[in-house]
């Protein structure tokens, strides 16, 4: 019998308040997992003995070590890492400003960079093994108007992902990457309405545009991406690094 038991693993997810990171906290829990989901604004959000709510800023590497220690103090290890906090910006290329670009790179790109690597040394310290998991997205395989800074932040996400598989293939610690397509999320609801100013169109129209695009004739839910996330948690993947798994609905199969 299958099942996708994840009882006695430490997962760190980030970005786990919200969309497609609280999706993931969610169903660690329900796999049996203890969970610590990390974001910036965790102030109202009551923690649990399986769930540590833990405020801090990914892209310092400060708050990134303390993070780690608090997780080791709490839970005694890690064993799992989502690298799931991202934000977009949009604009047309020659108009992207600097500040947003930066913005963009330091959560998304740097953001992976800095938890990966500390998880990464306490993985190969505990000597056990272990899975990293970003979420990139097909952006990270395609180009999209009015999303420069983003699909590069995420471009960047799948060559750090092909990097740290190798370097980290000899301490058992798998690396891959889930790449998204269309998610219904509240950051999707907000890159329809600028990106419906920015060519004319309506934030429905945007929606209907996405949906054709689709081959599956749908775009994903949160929990779409959480499946997939926990296959990757789990032992079913064991052969699995370096991938970046599309969940497009067909949209990229690439």
């Amino acid at each position: 019998m299958y099942c996708m038991d994840l009882t006695g693993k430490v997962a760190i997810v980030t970005g786990g308040t919200q969309g497609i990171g609280n999706a993931i906290v969610h169903a660690f829990l329900d796999c049996g997992a203890k969970v610590v989901a990390v974001d910036l604004n965790v102030n109202s959000l009551q923690s649990t003995e399986q769930l540590l709510y833990y405020q801090a800023n990914i892209a310092n590497s400060e708050q990134v070590e303390k993070m780690i220690r608090t997780v080791i103090e709490t839970f005694g290890r890690i064993d799992i890492l989502v690298n799931n906090a991202g934000i977009s910006s949009m604009d047309y290329a020659v108009d992207i400003k600097e500040r947003d670009w930066d913005r963009v790179m330091e959560v998304n790109a740097k953001g992976v960079y800095l938890c990966s690597q500390a998880v990464a040394r306490c993985l190969k310290e505990q000597g056990e093994g272990g899975k990293i998991i970003n979420i990139s997205s097909q952006a990270g395989k395609n180009g999209y108007r009015l999303m420069g800074s983003y699909v590069a932040s995420k471009h960047a996400v799948l060559g750090f992902t092909k990097v740290m598989a190798i370097e980290l293939a000899k301490d058992q610690i798998n690396v891959n990457a889930v790449c998204p397509g269309i998610v219904e999320t509240d950051m999707k609801k907000n890159e329809r309405v600028i990106g419906g100013e920015l060519r004319g169109l309506n934030a429905e129209d945007i929606k209907d545009e996405d949906i054709s695009q689709v081959p599956l004739g749908r775009t994903a839910t949160t929990q779409d991406i959480a499946n997939v996330v926990v296959f990757l948690a789990s032992k079913y993947s064991d052969y699995m690094t370096g991938q970046g798994i599309n969940v497009t609905g067909g949209m990229t199969m690439h």
